[in-house]
């Protein structure tokens, strides 16, 4: 390999990650320290700070890197999406700011400086915007340069199953995490070609597996677990060198690793696979915000509301809504509330079909209800009911249901949560007649990922990329 630059640049940006874990601290400090000056000429107009103002400067930014530490600010990149990093830095700066005011009223610093509290505020949504903005740019340059090649850590996949192929196309496909398959090692002959469908270099045997770290320059090796005989074995080949071994468990879905966490019950450690966040108290929190939502909806969007209806009265003669029967949540059906968008009787004829591009049994009308998803309004009345949620996986026909769960992996896990209006499949692209896999996977991952704030992100996508799609028809 020629010695140039990006060769250079590469292996020292790997060799020393830890130098950008210090240059993302003094880029934190730096930025908090500017937000603290800022903020205090706001306030005061004055360019020399006060010492007091220096002294709960001082606490606040040793707050920072004692909480960043905590709650693991400085996590490598690789690992997680920027919404993770946004809500640790948000947790982080928050407890910090916290414990500055509690500090500042204990011993009584107030006393000396009585405005202190605006400051103090301005300071802590100042200081979170620019530390922000600062790892935004910073997460940016360091995704561009991985995309171009550089700051690559190599993987050689240990056995060839199902989960090894889904790792490897999702490494391959996020050249950004900075993370490449070069190939697989495995002593088995059998169906290699069947499961090999992204085509993953076959390297060799296990015992190839120490000559072609080095020939590589490999960095990680994941082992796609086959039981303890295959993991052993990869273990004494690599006893001597110094790489990191990662297992793959084949469990059910897209990011599988992201969906696994070790838990305790009664003293027995277990890896939960099939556990959603959505249970206990954060599924009455859901439901509760769900239905306050939709109220609101409902109220302000009622005059929209009653102009499609008289709409859909006027294109053809019929009820203003059409009613059909979905699965739902722990696989019960319920029946689901559109505007119409058909003649009455269509569907009698042709029975439960697939909505397919250039389909012309929908009213002038109607299918400019469909194209704008529009006709989906009502189902702010499932909400208020409690038969849907405002996010999550959309519901099917039970008779497409019956179908899909047969031909997709874990199809039925959608089921777990409520259905919803809009889902994190939808404001990703997949909708209507798109590839049912990656729908799949990208409800699982809604699933297993879910939080308040992760609902919210969703809402602002689907209000801001807008309600007409290519696939909505």
């Amino acid at each position: 390999m020629p010695l140039g630059f990006g060769n250079i640049f590469n292996g020292l940006f790997r060799q020393y990650g830890h130098t950008v874990i210090l240059l993302l601290r003094i880029v934190d400090v730096a930025m908090l320290l500017a937000a603290a000056w800022a903020a205090h000429f706001f306030w005061l107009r004055e360019y020399a700070v006060d010492q007091h103002y220096r002294i709960v400067t001082a606490l606040g930014v040793l707050g920072a890197i004692i909480f960043f530490e905590i709650g693991q600010v400085y996590r490598p990149w690789r690992n997680d999406a920027m919404r993770g990093e946004v809500a640790r830095i948000v947790r982080a700066w928050l407890l910090a700011l916290l414990a500055v005011v509690s500090i500042v009223f204990l011993v009584r610093l107030h006393v000396w400086f009585g405005s202190s509290y605006r400051w103090i505020a301005s300071w802590g949504v100042l200081g979170l915007v620019c530390v922000l903005a600062a790892r935004s740019v910073m997460s940016q340059i360091l995704r561009g340069l991985r995309a171009r090649g550089w700051s690559q850590g190599k993987i050689v996949m240990v056995g060839l199953n199902q989960m090894a192929v889904a790792a490897a196309r999702q490494l391959n496909q996020s050249p950004w995490a900075g993370l490449q398959a070069v190939g697989y090692v495995d002593d088995r002959s059998g169906n290699r070609q069947a499961l090999n469908a992204d085509g993953l270099p076959h390297l060799g045997t296990l015992a190839d597996l120490p000559a072609l770290i080095d020939r590589y320059g490999v960095d990680e090796v994941w082992v796609a677990y086959q039981g303890e005989s295959l993991t052993e074995r990869a273990q004494y080949q690599l006893r001597h060198l110094p790489v990191s071994i990662r297992l793959l468990i084949d469990c059910f879905a897209f990011k599988q690793s992201k969906f696994l966490s070790l838990n305790t019950v009664a003293g027995i450690p277990t890896l939960d696979f099939s556990v959603s966040p959505l249970h206990g108290v954060n599924r009455y929190i859901k439901e509760a915000e769900d239905r306050l939502l939709a109220l609101v909806l409902l109220l302000l969007i009622s005059p929209l509301m009653l102009l499609i209806a008289v709409g859909v009265k006027l294109s053809s003669p019929g009820p203003v809504f059409y009613r059909q029967v979905r699965v739902g949540w722990n696989n019960r059906k319920f029946t689901m509330l559109k505007f119409r968008s058909m003649p009455v009787g269509v569907e009698s004829k042709t029975g439960a079909v697939w909505a397919k591009p250039g389909e012309n049994r929908a009213t002038p009308f109607g299918a400019f209800l469909r194209k704008t998803s529009l006709d989906e309004l009502p189902q702010l009345l499932n909400v208020l009911r409690g038969d849907m949620s405002l996010v999550g996986p959309r519901p099917e026909r039970p008779d497409f249901v019956e179908v899909f769960k047969e031909q997709v992996p874990n199809y039925m896990k959608k089921h777990m949560v409520k259905a919803g209006i809009t889902g994190w499949a939808q404001v990703n692209g997949w909708r209507g007649d798109t590839d049912l896999h990656r729908r799949i996977e990208h409800d699982l991952y809604y699933i297993q990922n879910w939080s308040l704030w992760f609902d919210i992100e969703i809402a602002f996508r689907t209000v801001l990329t807008g309600f007409i799609h290519k696939n909505a028809y």
